[in-house]
């Protein structure tokens, strides 16, 4: 199976070319591969908010210009800032490739950054980051993030803080845009109805003249702190996170990571699942996940239930976490197995995906990865890997808990670090 081809531009710039015959759309990602955590904290939500700026007018087009120009073709444009790279993606039909990529090649050179639309938006964000602390499953994400990796650019909001935010002005958000989306950074990725020639002839001509970026410091590797976070809010019910340090996504541990997660709460045959809620009604929802950077990352289990039940949920979440270091059933793992490589090429079935994803492993790895090689890398995963993994998780004996909720819920966050470690 041949793979996406890969570009290097003169620039700096990388370009990824992925066809997939019969499709009729195209999807296209100028992927950045800086976000919040290249951040200090005095430009903490810097990145998100210069975001949402370029949008309000880049080259010769307004804010209204840009999306009626996208949306009269038959287009979509959206963005996402993350910590470690932000994207911005059109999709549209075949021969919407041209127009797509002069918009975003102005959005990430040419923005406006107009004093009076900067005034307004932040506002805008402003409120997005009031949003966030009014609702309860963001913000108990926000507390467990802050308590793990705590004075680093990886435990603040990406959203910042109305302070950080509102001491930007145009010519510092215009200089952090040279630094953000310096063209070393960015990848050009394109999937679905393309052809190679015309993508490279048309970068050349919106990207060819980019200029050199400016460097910015990489933030230092993150120490997970971790700590309790038990913050009482007049709630119906009490939302718990719980965080454990791990390995990075370039770890040869990830895939053992991602199955250890899908094993423990992946689904509804997962542990949490039948333990937490087919047998005992302890929560609606529950489940684990794995949350990779480039170095570190972090397994996650979220869990809302009633506060009355959330001690006992903290013990029975522990258990389920310790019990991951008695080897894991061939049977069991092979159902997580089967569930990671399906959602792998399920989600190849969408273009944007393709195209994100091609992107995210350019970045990372230095080459996308080839689907039937990262099912062998799953494959080759045995129990004696997830009992090892699992051991090195508890080891630290160090957790990030986040409790928020009516008051008798916040015994939890002590109850589940005691069970865990005691």
């Amino acid at each position: 199976m041949s793979g996406p081809a890969v570009h290097r531009m003169s620039s700096g710039l990388r370009v990824v070319c992925d066809p997939m015959p019969g499709l009729q759309t195209v999807a296209l990602s100028v992927v950045a591969g800086r976000g919040a955590r290249a951040e200090d904290e005095a430009r903490s939500g810097w990145s998100h908010l210069l975001e949402h700026m370029v949008f309000k007018g880049a080259g010769a087009r307004s804010a209204r210009d840009i999306v009626e120009a996208i949306e009269s073709e038959g287009g979509q444009i959206n963005a996402a800032t993350g910590y470690e790279r932000t994207s911005f993606q059109v999709r549209a039909l075949a021969h919407g490739l041209d127009l797509g990529l002069q918009v975003l090649a102005d959005l990430v050179q040419h923005p406006t950054l107009d004093p009076d639309d900067l005034r307004r938006e932040k506002q805008v964000v402003g409120q997005e980051i009031a949003e966030a602390a009014d609702t309860p499953d963001d913000l108990v994400f926000e507390l467990a993030q802050q308590a793990a990796f705590e004075n680093h650019p990886l435990g603040r909001p990406i959203l910042g803080t109305p302070a950080s935010i509102g001491t930007s002005t145009p010519e510092t958000l215009g200089a952090w845009r040279s630094a953000l989306y310096a063209p070393e950074t960015l990848v050009v990725s394109a999937a679905g109805a393309v052809d190679e020639d015309e993508l490279l002839r048309l970068v050349e001509r919106d990207f060819g003249e980019t200029p050199v970026g400016v460097t910015v410091a990489g933030s230092a590797p993150p120490a997970f702190s971790g700590g309790l976070q038990p913050v009482v809010k007049p709630l119906e019910q009490a939302n718990l996170v719980l965080l454990l340090p791990t390995v990075g996504a370039t770890h040869p541990d990830y895939f053992a990571l991602r199955l250890f997660a899908e094993i423990l709460g992946g689904g509804m045959a997962s542990r949490l699942f039948q333990e937490a809620r087919e047998k005992r009604g302890l929560a609606y929802a529950i489940d684990a996940y794995a949350e990779t950077y480039a170095d570190v990352g972090v397994l996650g289990v979220f869990a809302g239930c009633a506060a009355g039940d959330a001690a006992e949920l903290a013990r029975v979440a522990a258990g389920e976490i310790r019990g991951m270091t008695a080897p894991v059933g061939e049977a069991e793992l092979a159902r997580a197995k089967a569930q990671l490589k399906g959602a792998m090429f399920m989600a190849r079935e969408s273009a944007l995906a393709r195209a994100e994803q091609a992107a995210a492993q350019l970045l990372l790895f230095g080459r996308p990865l080839e689907p039937d090689e990262i099912a062998a890398e799953i494959d080759a995963v045995a129990p004696a890997d997830l009992a090892r993994l699992a051991a090195s998780i508890l080891e630290p004996a160090r957790a990030a808990v986040a409790v928020l909720g009516p008051k008798p819920a916040m015994v939890a966050a002590e109850v589940l670090n005691r069970a865990l470690f005691d």
